[in-house]
Protein backbone atom coordinates (compact mmCIF):
# COMPACT_ATOMS: atom_id res chain seq x y z
CA UNK A 1 0.00 0.00 0.00
CA UNK A 2 1.54 3.48 -0.65
CA UNK A 3 2.53 5.57 2.37
CA UNK A 4 -0.06 8.73 2.74
CA UNK A 5 1.10 11.73 4.75
CA UNK A 6 -1.61 10.69 7.44
CA UNK A 7 0.18 7.47 8.19
CA UNK A 8 3.30 9.68 8.86
CA UNK A 9 1.44 11.73 10.62
CA UNK A 10 -0.08 9.41 12.81
CA UNK A 11 3.28 7.14 12.95
CA UNK A 12 5.19 10.56 14.35
CA UNK A 13 2.33 11.86 16.37
CA UNK A 14 2.23 15.18 14.94
CA UNK A 15 -0.74 16.74 12.82
CA UNK A 16 -0.22 16.57 8.69
CA UNK A 17 0.28 20.30 8.48
CA UNK A 18 3.72 19.86 10.88
CA UNK A 19 4.75 16.80 8.05
CA UNK A 20 3.63 19.18 4.71
CA UNK A 21 5.89 21.78 7.04
CA UNK A 22 8.51 19.53 7.07
CA UNK A 23 8.11 18.00 3.84
CA UNK A 24 8.62 21.75 2.19
CA UNK A 25 10.76 22.74 4.05
CA UNK A 26 9.15 25.24 5.79
CA UNK A 27 11.41 26.29 8.96
CA UNK A 28 8.71 27.38 11.67
CA UNK A 29 9.14 23.38 13.19
CA UNK A 30 11.18 22.55 15.92
CA UNK A 31 14.53 20.87 15.27
CA UNK A 32 12.88 17.82 17.58
CA UNK A 33 9.84 17.25 15.61
CA UNK A 34 11.38 17.95 12.55
CA UNK A 35 14.18 15.05 13.24
CA UNK A 36 11.31 12.80 14.29
CA UNK A 37 8.93 13.22 11.60
CA UNK A 38 12.20 12.40 8.86
CA UNK A 39 12.67 9.59 11.01
CA UNK A 40 9.38 8.31 10.47
CA UNK A 41 9.17 8.80 6.65
CA UNK A 42 12.66 7.15 6.51
CA UNK A 43 11.17 4.29 8.41
CA UNK A 44 7.83 4.13 6.43
CA UNK A 45 9.41 5.20 3.13
CA UNK A 46 7.30 7.78 2.33
CA UNK A 47 7.48 9.92 -0.71
CA UNK A 48 5.27 13.22 -1.34
CA UNK A 49 3.06 13.49 -3.94
CA UNK A 50 4.32 15.80 -5.92
CA UNK A 51 0.88 16.45 -7.98
CA UNK A 52 -0.74 16.81 -4.60
CA UNK A 53 1.40 19.26 -3.42
CA UNK A 54 1.30 21.28 -6.71
CA UNK A 55 -2.28 21.63 -6.39
CA UNK A 56 -1.53 23.32 -2.74
CA UNK A 57 1.04 25.69 -3.60
CA UNK A 58 0.20 26.01 -7.51
CA UNK A 59 3.66 25.00 -8.28
CA UNK A 60 4.65 20.97 -9.01
CA UNK A 61 8.66 21.87 -9.50
CA UNK A 62 8.20 20.07 -12.55
CA UNK A 63 9.67 21.37 -15.90
CA UNK A 64 8.47 19.62 -19.78
CA UNK A 65 11.06 19.53 -21.81
CA UNK A 66 10.18 19.05 -25.98
CA UNK A 67 13.04 17.58 -27.47
CA UNK A 68 12.77 16.80 -31.26
CA UNK A 69 15.22 13.62 -31.60
CA UNK A 70 17.09 12.24 -28.47
CA UNK A 71 19.36 10.70 -30.36
CA UNK A 72 20.65 13.68 -32.13
CA UNK A 73 24.05 14.96 -30.41
CA UNK A 74 22.96 18.13 -30.87
CA UNK A 75 19.77 18.30 -28.79
CA UNK A 76 21.74 15.82 -26.43
CA UNK A 77 23.92 18.49 -25.47
CA UNK A 78 21.14 20.53 -25.45
CA UNK A 79 19.00 19.01 -23.17
CA UNK A 80 22.40 18.36 -20.77
CA UNK A 81 22.68 22.10 -20.00
CA UNK A 82 18.63 22.28 -19.39
CA UNK A 83 19.26 19.45 -17.00
CA UNK A 84 21.83 20.71 -15.15
CA UNK A 85 20.23 23.98 -14.51
CA UNK A 86 17.06 22.93 -13.63
CA UNK A 87 18.43 20.10 -10.88
CA UNK A 88 20.36 23.55 -9.72
CA UNK A 89 17.25 25.24 -8.83
CA UNK A 90 15.52 22.35 -7.91
CA UNK A 91 13.45 21.49 -10.70
CA UNK A 92 12.55 17.90 -11.90
CA UNK A 93 12.68 17.05 -15.95
CA UNK A 94 9.44 15.53 -18.13
CA UNK A 95 11.25 14.43 -21.26
CA UNK A 96 9.47 13.87 -24.25
CA UNK A 97 10.91 13.29 -27.63
CA UNK A 98 8.55 14.66 -30.30
CA UNK A 99 10.17 13.41 -34.38
CA UNK A 100 9.81 16.96 -35.45
CA UNK A 101 5.98 16.22 -35.99
CA UNK A 102 3.80 19.03 -35.26
CA UNK A 103 0.54 17.40 -34.57
CA UNK A 104 2.96 15.28 -31.94
CA UNK A 105 4.33 18.34 -30.84
CA UNK A 106 0.84 19.99 -30.17
CA UNK A 107 0.02 16.69 -28.21
CA UNK A 108 3.02 16.74 -26.08
CA UNK A 109 2.18 20.43 -25.11
CA UNK A 110 -1.39 19.98 -24.21
CA UNK A 111 -0.22 16.66 -22.41
CA UNK A 112 2.79 18.59 -20.23
CA UNK A 113 0.29 21.46 -19.51
CA UNK A 114 -2.30 18.86 -18.12
CA UNK A 115 0.38 17.50 -15.77
CA UNK A 116 0.71 20.67 -14.42
CA UNK A 117 3.98 21.38 -15.12
CA UNK A 118 5.38 24.97 -14.39
CA UNK A 119 6.87 25.86 -17.20
CA UNK A 120 8.32 24.52 -20.75
CA UNK A 121 11.46 24.48 -22.40
CA UNK A 122 10.44 23.45 -26.07
CA UNK A 123 13.27 22.55 -28.99
CA UNK A 124 12.02 22.07 -32.86
CA UNK A 125 12.84 22.64 -35.91
CA UNK A 126 10.16 24.48 -37.56
CA UNK A 127 8.31 26.80 -35.01
CA UNK A 128 4.85 26.96 -37.08
CA UNK A 129 2.02 29.59 -36.60
CA UNK A 130 -0.41 26.70 -34.92
CA UNK A 131 2.93 26.42 -32.14
CA UNK A 132 3.23 29.82 -31.70
CA UNK A 133 -0.69 30.48 -30.84
CA UNK A 134 -0.86 27.44 -28.61
CA UNK A 135 2.44 29.07 -26.15
CA UNK A 136 0.80 32.40 -26.02
CA UNK A 137 -2.42 30.59 -24.97
CA UNK A 138 -0.19 28.87 -22.71
CA UNK A 139 -0.87 29.14 -18.47
CA UNK A 140 2.60 28.81 -18.12
CA UNK A 141 6.07 30.04 -19.36
CA UNK A 142 7.87 28.81 -22.42
CA UNK A 143 11.18 28.99 -23.48
CA UNK A 144 12.55 28.13 -26.87
CA UNK A 145 16.30 26.62 -26.73
CA UNK A 146 18.12 26.46 -30.13
CA UNK A 147 15.09 27.61 -32.57
CA UNK A 148 13.70 30.29 -34.25
CA UNK A 149 10.25 31.98 -33.97
CA UNK A 150 9.92 34.35 -36.72
CA UNK A 151 7.46 36.99 -34.75
CA UNK A 152 10.10 37.12 -31.88
CA UNK A 153 6.96 37.21 -28.92
CA UNK A 154 8.09 34.42 -27.66
CA UNK A 155 11.47 33.86 -24.94
CA UNK A 156 14.34 32.30 -26.74
CA UNK A 157 17.97 31.87 -26.61
CA UNK A 158 20.30 31.25 -29.80
CA UNK A 159 22.57 32.03 -31.77
CA UNK A 160 22.95 34.39 -34.51
CA UNK A 161 22.04 32.14 -37.45
CA UNK A 162 22.75 34.43 -40.56
CA UNK A 163 25.84 35.73 -38.89
CA UNK A 164 27.44 32.23 -38.45
CA UNK A 165 26.69 31.35 -41.93
CA UNK A 166 28.37 34.79 -42.92
CA UNK A 167 31.68 33.99 -40.90
CA UNK A 168 31.66 30.64 -42.23
CA UNK A 169 31.66 31.80 -46.24
CA UNK A 170 33.89 35.14 -45.43
CA UNK A 171 36.58 32.36 -43.96
CA UNK A 172 36.28 30.33 -46.93
CA UNK A 173 36.93 33.19 -49.07
CA UNK A 174 39.66 35.23 -47.19
CA UNK A 175 41.39 31.36 -48.32
CA UNK A 176 40.95 32.49 -52.09
CA UNK A 177 37.77 30.63 -52.68
CA UNK A 178 35.00 31.59 -55.29
CA UNK A 179 33.26 28.10 -55.97
CA UNK A 180 31.33 27.71 -52.48
CA UNK A 181 28.35 25.10 -51.82
CA UNK A 182 26.42 25.34 -48.78
CA UNK A 183 24.80 22.35 -47.50
CA UNK A 184 21.42 24.04 -45.63
CA UNK A 185 18.14 22.48 -44.08
CA UNK A 186 14.93 21.28 -45.34
CA UNK A 187 12.30 23.84 -46.45
CA UNK A 188 10.48 22.66 -43.91
CA UNK A 189 12.51 24.78 -41.42
CA UNK A 190 11.90 28.10 -43.49
CA UNK A 191 13.39 30.87 -40.78
CA UNK A 192 16.17 28.64 -39.61
CA UNK A 193 16.94 27.85 -43.51
CA UNK A 194 16.35 31.68 -44.59
CA UNK A 195 18.92 33.24 -41.61
CA UNK A 196 21.70 30.68 -43.09
CA UNK A 197 21.40 31.87 -46.73
CA UNK A 198 21.05 35.14 -46.36
CA UNK A 199 24.16 35.22 -44.40
CA UNK A 200 25.62 32.75 -47.23
CA UNK A 201 24.60 35.11 -49.74
CA UNK A 202 25.21 38.77 -48.35
CA UNK A 203 29.22 36.89 -47.67
CA UNK A 204 29.21 36.22 -52.00
CA UNK A 205 27.96 39.49 -52.99
CA UNK A 206 30.23 41.54 -50.78
CA UNK A 207 32.79 39.89 -52.25
CA UNK A 208 31.79 39.71 -55.78
CA UNK A 209 30.86 36.56 -56.05
CA UNK A 210 28.23 34.97 -58.10
CA UNK A 211 25.48 32.94 -56.74
CA UNK A 212 24.95 29.85 -58.01
CA UNK A 213 21.44 27.89 -56.80
CA UNK A 214 22.89 24.63 -57.83
CA UNK A 215 25.69 25.43 -55.21
CA UNK A 216 22.36 25.56 -52.65
CA UNK A 217 21.84 21.79 -51.66
CA UNK A 218 18.77 20.66 -49.24
CA UNK A 219 19.57 18.23 -46.12
CA UNK A 220 18.02 17.26 -43.32
CA UNK A 221 21.17 17.60 -40.79
CA UNK A 222 21.74 13.77 -41.11
CA UNK A 223 24.56 11.63 -42.14
CA UNK A 224 22.89 10.11 -44.82
CA UNK A 225 21.81 13.58 -46.37
CA UNK A 226 25.28 14.81 -46.11
CA UNK A 227 26.04 11.86 -48.20
CA UNK A 228 23.90 12.58 -50.57
CA UNK A 229 24.34 16.22 -50.86
CA UNK A 230 27.92 15.29 -51.89
CA UNK A 231 26.81 12.89 -54.67
CA UNK A 232 24.92 15.90 -56.22
CA UNK A 233 27.70 18.33 -56.00
CA UNK A 234 29.73 16.54 -58.06
CA UNK A 235 26.83 16.03 -60.68
CA UNK A 236 27.61 20.29 -61.49
CA UNK A 237 29.33 21.46 -64.27
CA UNK A 238 31.35 23.26 -62.26
CA UNK A 239 31.99 22.05 -58.69
CA UNK A 240 32.81 23.71 -55.46
CA UNK A 241 35.91 23.90 -53.65
CA UNK A 242 34.34 24.78 -50.64
CA UNK A 243 31.53 23.25 -48.60
CA UNK A 244 29.30 24.96 -45.61
CA UNK A 245 27.52 22.33 -43.73
CA UNK A 246 24.36 23.21 -41.34
CA UNK A 247 25.10 20.54 -39.00
CA UNK A 248 28.16 18.16 -37.73
CA UNK A 249 26.08 15.22 -39.05
CA UNK A 250 25.96 16.14 -41.92
CA UNK A 251 29.34 17.67 -42.93
CA UNK A 252 30.78 14.15 -41.43
CA UNK A 253 28.68 12.42 -44.71
CA UNK A 254 29.82 15.51 -46.64
CA UNK A 255 33.20 14.14 -45.50
CA UNK A 256 33.32 10.58 -46.39
CA UNK A 257 31.08 10.85 -49.38
CA UNK A 258 34.08 12.46 -50.48
CA UNK A 259 36.56 10.17 -49.37
CA UNK A 260 34.65 7.22 -51.00
CA UNK A 261 35.10 8.91 -54.18
CA UNK A 262 38.37 8.53 -53.55
CA UNK A 263 38.89 12.92 -52.70
CA UNK A 264 41.22 14.28 -49.77
CA UNK A 265 39.62 16.74 -47.11
CA UNK A 266 40.78 19.46 -47.26
CA UNK A 267 43.32 19.28 -50.30
CA UNK A 268 40.48 18.22 -52.85
CA UNK A 269 37.74 19.99 -50.81
CA UNK A 270 37.62 22.31 -47.90
CA UNK A 271 34.61 22.00 -45.54
CA UNK A 272 33.29 23.72 -42.43
CA UNK A 273 30.49 22.67 -40.01
CA UNK A 274 28.23 23.71 -37.97
CA UNK A 275 27.53 22.80 -34.21
CA UNK A 276 30.56 21.85 -32.91
CA UNK A 277 28.93 18.58 -31.06
CA UNK A 278 31.41 15.73 -29.70
CA UNK A 279 30.84 14.45 -33.70
CA UNK A 280 33.07 17.19 -34.75
CA UNK A 281 36.59 15.75 -32.88
CA UNK A 282 35.49 12.18 -33.97
CA UNK A 283 36.07 12.17 -37.33
CA UNK A 284 39.45 12.31 -39.47
CA UNK A 285 40.26 15.22 -40.22
CA UNK A 286 38.71 16.77 -37.75
CA UNK A 287 35.97 19.44 -38.45
CA UNK A 288 36.54 23.23 -38.75
CA UNK A 289 33.07 24.20 -37.38
CA UNK A 290 30.99 26.81 -36.33
CA UNK A 291 30.82 26.57 -32.74
CA UNK A 292 27.25 27.09 -31.21
CA UNK A 293 27.88 27.18 -27.35
CA UNK A 294 24.90 24.14 -27.04
CA UNK A 295 25.54 23.40 -23.71
CA UNK A 296 25.23 26.99 -22.71
CA UNK A 297 22.21 27.58 -24.74
CA UNK A 298 20.37 25.06 -22.87
CA UNK A 299 21.62 26.37 -19.53
CA UNK A 300 20.24 29.76 -20.76
CA UNK A 301 17.57 28.96 -21.57
CA UNK A 302 16.42 27.04 -18.32
CA UNK A 303 17.28 29.83 -16.09
CA UNK A 304 15.44 32.39 -18.21
CA UNK A 305 12.08 29.97 -17.47
CA UNK A 306 12.73 29.93 -13.82
CA UNK A 307 13.16 33.61 -14.16
CA UNK A 308 9.72 33.48 -16.02
CA UNK A 309 8.21 31.14 -13.75
CA UNK A 310 9.13 33.08 -10.24
CA UNK A 311 8.35 36.55 -11.65
CA UNK A 312 11.66 37.74 -11.55
CA UNK A 313 12.21 40.85 -13.56
CA UNK A 314 14.72 39.91 -17.06
CA UNK A 315 16.49 42.21 -19.30
CA UNK A 316 15.34 40.60 -22.52
CA UNK A 317 13.20 37.86 -23.63
CA UNK A 318 15.29 37.07 -27.45
CA UNK A 319 19.23 36.07 -26.13
CA UNK A 320 21.51 35.41 -28.44
CA UNK A 321 24.87 33.66 -27.35
CA UNK A 322 27.91 34.07 -29.12
CA UNK A 323 29.53 31.88 -31.59
CA UNK A 324 32.83 31.62 -33.20
CA UNK A 325 34.98 29.57 -36.08
CA UNK A 326 36.78 26.34 -34.36
CA UNK A 327 39.48 26.06 -37.03
CA UNK A 328 40.50 22.42 -37.30
CA UNK A 329 41.80 19.49 -39.61
CA UNK A 330 38.98 19.78 -42.85
CA UNK A 331 39.77 23.45 -43.78
CA UNK A 332 43.53 24.15 -44.74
Amino acid sequence: MNVTIYDVAREANVSMATVSRVVNGNPNVKPATRKKVLEVIEKLGYRPNAVARGLASKKTTTVGVIIPDISSTFFAELARGIEDIATMYKYNIILSNSDQNLDKELHLLNTMLGKQVDGIVFMGGNVTSELVEEFEKSPVPIVLAGSIEKSEKIPSVNIDYEQAAYDAIHSFIEKGHKEIAIAIGPLAEPINRDKKLAGYKRALTEAGIEYKDDFVVEGDYTYDSGIEIFEKLLEQSTKPTAIFSGSDEMALGVVHGAEDRGFKIPEDFEVISSDNTRLSLMVRPQLTTVVQPLYDIGAVAMRLLTKLMNKEEISDHIIVLPHRIEQRNSTK
